[in-house]
């Protein structure tokens, strides 16, 4: 079946079993689930009931799409996201995006948990990313272009909102948030990175690394759809004092940096 009309049928399901419509979409990532708590919640789906949507299989990834109230706007919340090393491609991975900007958002804010290159970072720091660098072995764009949805060579020169980057910063110095700002590479895993891969990632530029976000975010500028991302540090990646990466670790790291990145989104979104 025609990509773009799977989406169009993705999105009709999800219109015939709710009319709520959302002005902003948010992405939770890995362990960062709680902003979900504070959404006053007027309706959910399961991402399984939706036509042609994916499934997720990450162990701390949920599955469903959240309506409802944060901070007294209309938002839609991604409780759980899709990865290249799950088996599905870009296109699959980023179709989400496509139907939340159907769906009426005006802003995405997309949420991630990463390892922190940067040696100025701490373990839960948060880092909002102020652009990307692209290593992911696929890119969304591929194939014949949706003229319905943006042209061929979408522009990247600001593809993460500048007024929102300073917005949250300042949001986080008022708050008492350790908060930074710094450039996220996006790889494809799921293997960690060799002590020498992270010397090249801290050569070419990169604050962090991760494993998703990027896709996201190219086909959300695809649509001219405003985007705000940020990462929750998740363990330091010093090459030269490198240690074995546990997931349990990793989760409790995200755990304890949710309730900085809560207040921060919350805030943030009350401001749009």
């Amino acid at each position: 079946m025609d990509y773009t009309k799977r989406i169009f049928e993705a999105l009709n399901y999800i219109q015939s079993e709710n009319d709520f419509q959302p002005e902003f979409g948010i992405i939770l990532g890995t362990g960062l689930g709680a902003l979900v708590d504070k959404i006053r919640i007027e309706h959910t789906i399961e991402y399984k009931e939706i036509p042609h949507f994916p499934i997720s299989t990450v162990e701390s990834h949920s599955g469903r799409l959240i309506f409802g109230e944060l901070s007294g706007k209309k938002v839609v919340a991604m409780q759980g996201r899709f990865h290249y090393y799950e088996g599905y491609d870009m296109k699959q991975v980023t179709f989400p995006v496509r139907v939340l900007k159907l769906l009426g958002v005006k802003k995405l804010f997309v949420s991630n948990a990463a390892g922190g290159l940067n040696l100025n970072f701490q373990v839960a720091d948060l880092m909002i990313i102020e652009d990307h660098i692209d290593l992911t072995k696929e890119n969304p764009l591929t194939g014949a272009n949706l003229d319905e949805f943006g042209g061929r060579f979408p522009d990247m020169s600001e593809p993460y909102e500048r007024n929102m980057i300073d917005q949250a910063l300042a949001i986080a110095k008022e708050e008492g948030i350790r908060c930074h700002e710094g450039v996220y590479a996006g790889v494809s895993g799921p293997n960690l990175e060799t002590r020498a891969e992270y010397r090249f990632l801290k050569i070419i530029g990169a604050d962090a690394v991760g494993m998703s976000t990027v896709p996201e975010v190219i086909v959300a500028r695809h649509m001219n759809l405003p985007v705000f991302a940020i990462s929750a540090i998740t363990d330091l990646c010093d090459p030269d004092h490198l240690e074995v990466a546990e997931l349990s670790k990793i989760l409790a790291a995200a755990a304890k940096a949710e309730n900085g990145m809560t207040i921060l989104l919350q805030k943030l979104i009350s401001l749009q």
